[in-house]
């Protein structure tokens, strides 16, 4: 346990800044979520990547995920996508 005064203050700092963070990581998690599930049904929603696409830098600015973590996850969006657009195409084309 802290003995300090400024050390029992981080510890109740670090806790409000995990809430903070444990909530926006919840949402950055959902959002991405909901991107795949329109990914998966065979349309290519340019709202829902975009909006997750802005979740994740918006999380790597506040320091809640790394940015490399983030450029990852989009990174693997952007493949589904190009992905089911491809499988639209193949399939216009048979």
């Amino acid at each position: 346990m802290a003995n300090t005064k400024s050390a029992k203050k981080r510890i109740r700092s670090d806790a409000r800044k995990h809430l903070r963070n444990q909530s926006y990581r919840s949402r950055v998690k959902t959002i991405i979520k909901k991107a795949e599930l329109v990914l998966a049904s065979g349309v290519v929603d340019e709202a829902a990547l975009r909006l997750a696409y802005s979740t994740l830098d918006k999380a790597a600015v506040k320091g809640i995920i790394h940015k490399n973590n983030a450029a990852r996850r989009k990174s693997r969006l952007a493949q589904k996508a190009k992905r089911v657009v491809l499988a639209a195409q193949a399939g216009s084309a048979a």
